[in-house]
Protein backbone atom coordinates (compact mmCIF):
# COMPACT_ATOMS: atom_id res chain seq x y z
CA UNK A 1 0.00 0.00 0.00
CA UNK A 2 0.95 3.45 -0.44
CA UNK A 3 1.48 6.40 1.48
CA UNK A 4 0.11 10.00 1.07
CA UNK A 5 1.78 13.15 3.26
CA UNK A 6 -0.34 16.31 2.60
CA UNK A 7 1.28 18.99 3.50
CA UNK A 8 0.37 23.00 4.00
CA UNK A 9 -3.27 22.23 5.67
CA UNK A 10 -4.62 24.79 7.53
CA UNK A 11 -4.42 24.27 11.22
CA UNK A 12 -8.13 24.44 11.62
CA UNK A 13 -8.70 21.65 9.43
CA UNK A 14 -6.33 19.15 11.15
CA UNK A 15 -8.20 20.34 13.90
CA UNK A 16 -11.73 19.22 12.53
CA UNK A 17 -10.47 16.07 11.32
CA UNK A 18 -8.97 14.78 14.92
CA UNK A 19 -12.31 15.42 16.75
CA UNK A 20 -14.42 13.90 13.63
CA UNK A 21 -11.98 11.00 14.20
CA UNK A 22 -12.64 10.86 17.88
CA UNK A 23 -16.71 11.34 17.59
CA UNK A 24 -16.11 8.22 15.35
CA UNK A 25 -13.45 6.53 18.19
CA UNK A 26 -10.38 6.28 15.32
CA UNK A 27 -7.51 7.35 14.79
CA UNK A 28 -6.87 11.17 12.91
CA UNK A 29 -5.19 8.56 10.47
CA UNK A 30 -7.81 6.46 9.55
CA UNK A 31 -10.52 8.94 9.79
CA UNK A 32 -7.94 10.97 6.57
CA UNK A 33 -8.39 7.41 5.19
CA UNK A 34 -12.12 7.17 5.22
CA UNK A 35 -12.22 10.60 3.70
CA UNK A 36 -10.15 9.76 1.39
CA UNK A 37 -12.25 6.14 0.16
CA UNK A 38 -15.68 8.24 0.43
CA UNK A 39 -15.01 11.19 -1.42
CA UNK A 40 -13.19 9.07 -4.10
CA UNK A 41 -15.35 5.77 -3.78
CA UNK A 42 -17.11 6.36 -7.48
CA UNK A 43 -14.06 7.11 -9.23
CA UNK A 44 -12.50 3.70 -8.46
CA UNK A 45 -13.16 0.34 -10.63
CA UNK A 46 -13.68 -2.02 -8.45
CA UNK A 47 -13.11 -5.85 -9.62
CA UNK A 48 -16.69 -6.87 -10.61
CA UNK A 49 -16.62 -3.68 -12.76
CA UNK A 50 -13.38 -4.38 -14.80
CA UNK A 51 -14.60 -7.97 -15.02
CA UNK A 52 -17.66 -6.96 -16.92
CA UNK A 53 -15.42 -4.46 -18.96
CA UNK A 54 -13.52 -7.06 -19.87
CA UNK A 55 -16.59 -9.70 -21.00
CA UNK A 56 -17.68 -7.42 -22.99
CA UNK A 57 -14.68 -6.79 -25.00
CA UNK A 58 -14.61 -10.82 -25.66
CA UNK A 59 -15.94 -11.93 -28.67
CA UNK A 60 -19.14 -13.43 -28.44
CA UNK A 61 -18.17 -17.28 -30.29
CA UNK A 62 -16.28 -17.28 -26.76
CA UNK A 63 -18.47 -18.37 -23.87
CA UNK A 64 -16.46 -20.37 -21.38
CA UNK A 65 -12.73 -21.79 -21.08
CA UNK A 66 -14.12 -25.15 -22.06
CA UNK A 67 -14.84 -23.78 -25.46
CA UNK A 68 -11.33 -22.44 -25.58
CA UNK A 69 -9.59 -26.10 -24.52
CA UNK A 70 -12.31 -28.18 -27.53
CA UNK A 71 -11.25 -25.56 -29.69
CA UNK A 72 -7.66 -25.58 -29.59
CA UNK A 73 -7.87 -29.67 -29.12
CA UNK A 74 -9.59 -29.77 -32.25
CA UNK A 75 -6.96 -27.11 -33.89
CA UNK A 76 -4.46 -29.38 -32.54
CA UNK A 77 -6.35 -32.91 -33.85
CA UNK A 78 -6.18 -31.47 -37.58
CA UNK A 79 -2.74 -30.33 -37.91
CA UNK A 80 -2.12 -34.25 -36.67
CA UNK A 81 -3.85 -34.99 -39.31
CA UNK A 82 -2.28 -33.03 -42.22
Amino acid sequence: MGQLIVRGLDDAIIQALKQRAARKGRAAEAEHRALLEEALRSEIETFAEAAARLRARTPPQVSDSADLVRRDRDRNHLKADA
